[in-house]
C-alpha cells in the first residue's frame, strides 16, 4: 500500500482550525488544501454559523476560483486517497451515524436515481460493508451496468489484440482438396506461367497441413493487489480477467492478495460477482502472491505472471526478488504492472520496480486495452 505524506506541525494544525486558520497559516500546500476540504465537507454539517441552512451546505459560498463541491461518492473516493485506513474508518463512521450522511450506504431513493459512472462504482466498493441487504440489492445492480459498460469496450480491444495471434501454417506437396492453398499454389507456379497460351501450368500443388488456428496452451495469472490505493487496479483486473476468460487456448487465473492470498479463478468469468465479494484494505505481501502462483504453473515456458501492484512491499523484498528469479529461469513471463486503469497513471515504488527488472521482470504501466495487445503478442 502506498504510504501517505507526512504532515508537518503547519499543516496539522491548519487541518485542525480549518478555514479560521487560513489568515495567519495560509491556504496551505501538498496535499494539505485537498485533506481540509474534505474535513470541511463533512465536518462543517454542524457549523453553528451555518444560520438555517442545509445541511451539508456550512462553507461559504461565494464566486471564485475554488474547486467545486463534493458529491456523496467524490467525497468518499477522495478520503480514501488522501487519508490512512483508521481515519477513513472514522471519517464514514462519522458520516452515517453522526451526520446522517446517507446518500450511498443507506439511501435506497438516491441510489435508484443515481447515474452509474466509474467514480459511483468505486464508492460502492469502499463502502458497501457499511450498506443493509436492500441497498445493496440496488448497489449490486448499479455494479452490473457498469461492469458490463466496461466489459463492452475491454472486449472489442482484446478480440482486436488476439485477432491476429496465428502461427504460420505449414504447407505440403500432398493434401485433400479442402487443404489446398491456392495462394501459396500460385506464388509457387508463377515461374510456369505459359506467355504464348497465357496459362499457368501448376507443376506443384500446395495444401495446408492443418487449416485451424492453432493456439498453444498458456496460463495467464493476474495477481491483484486489493489494498485500498489500488482499487481502480482492481476493478480493471476483474474486467480484463473476464475479457480474456475462454480464449482458446488460454487459462486465466485471478488471484487477489494483502497479507493473505486469495484465489477468484473459479470465479473469474463473472466480475461483478468477484468485485462484491473483494475485502479493500490491509497490508501487501506481493511475495507470497507470486510463490502462490509459482506452485500452480503446469508448464513454466506457457505461464505469464502479471502483478498488478504499487510495489510497496509490506514483507521482505527478497522473497519477492528469488520468486520472480526462479520463474525468469525456468522460462516463465513476468510482468510487474504499476497501474491497471483507464488512464494507468504510474504511482509505485519506483526502487523496487527497478529490482524486479534487474530480477528478469518486465514492468511498466498500461491500460487493459494494451495489456490484451501485450499478452497477444506474447502468445504468438
Amino acid at each position: 500500500m502506498k504510504p501517505l505524506p507526512e504532515l508537518d506541525p503547519t499543516e496539522r494544525w491548519r487541518l485542525l482550525l480549518g478555514e479560521a486558520g487560513a489568515v495567519h497559516l495560509g491556504a496551505g500546500s501538498g496535499t494539505g488544501p485537498a485533506m481540509d476540504r474534505a474535513l470541511a465537507w463533512l465536518y462543517g454539517r454542524n457549523d453553528p454559523a451555518q444560520d438555517g441552512r442545509e445541511p451539508g451546505d456550512a462553507l461559504d459560498r461565494h464566486g471564485g476560483s475554488e474547486a467545486s463541491q463534493l458529491t456523496a461518492p467524490e467525497w468518499i473516493n477522495h478520503i480514501h486517497a488522501l487519508f490512512p485506513k483508521e481515519t477513513i474508518e472514522r471519517l464514514e463512521r462519522d458520516a452515517v451515524e453522526r451526520y446522517g450522511v446517507d446518500e450511498v450506504v443507506t439511501n435506497l431513493d438516491v441510489l435508484e436515481r443515481a447515474t452509474p459512472n466509474p467514480a459511483l462504482l468505486q464508492a460502492v466498493m469502499r463502502t458497501k460493508h457499511l450498506m443493509n441487504p436492500q441497498v445493496l440489492a440496488m448497489a449490486r445492480k448499479l455494479v452490473e451496468k457498469v461492469v458490463g459498460e466496461l466489459l463492452d469496450k475491454l472486449a472489442r480491444d482484446v478480440q482486436r489484440a488476439f485477432s491476429g495471434a496465428r502461427k504460420p501454417q505449414p504447407l505440403s506437396p500432398r493434401g485433400a482438396a479442402n487443404q489446398f492453398a491456392a495462394r501459396a499454389t500460385l506464388q509457387r507456379n508463377l515461374r510456369h506461367y505459359d506467355a504464348q497460351h497465357q496459362r499457368l501450368v501448376i507443376q506443384q500443388p500446395l495444401f495446408h497441413v492443418n487449416s485451424r488456428r492453432v493456439l498453444e496452451p498458456w496460463q495467464v495469472f493476474l495477481l491483484v493487489d486489493q489494498s485500498a490505493s489500488m482499487l481502480g487496479s482492481v476493478i480493471h483486473s476483474a474486467v480484463t480477467a473476464a475479457c480474456l476468460w475462454g480464449l482458446p487456448g488460454l487459462k486465466t487465473h485471478l488471484i487477489t492478495f494483502d497479507t493473505e492470498v486469495v484465489d477468484l479463478s473459479d470465479t473469474v468469468h463473472d466480475p461483478v460477482e468477484v468485485l462484491m465479494g473483494v475485502q479493500l484494505g490491509g497490508g501487501t505481501f506481493i511475495g507470497k502472491a507470486v510463490g502462490y502462483a509459482a506452485e500452480r504453473i503446469s508448464v513454466p515456458r506457457r505461464a505469464i505472471v502479471v502483478i498488478v501492484s504499487d510495489f510497496y512491499e509490506g514483507m521482505s523484498e527478497h522473497v519477492l526478488l528469488g520468486h520472480v528469479r526462479a520463474l525468469v529461469a525456468q522460462g516463465s513471463t513476468v510482468l510487474g504492472l504499476a497501474a491497471l486503469d483507464e488512464r494507468a497513471d504510474p504511482v509505485y515504488d519506483r526502487e523496487l520496480a527497478g529490482k524486479l527488472v534487474q530480477a528478469g521482470a518486465h514492468v511498466g504501466a498500461m491500460t487493459p486495452g494494451q495489456l490484451a495487445a501485450w499478452l497477444a503478442e506474447k502468445l504468438k
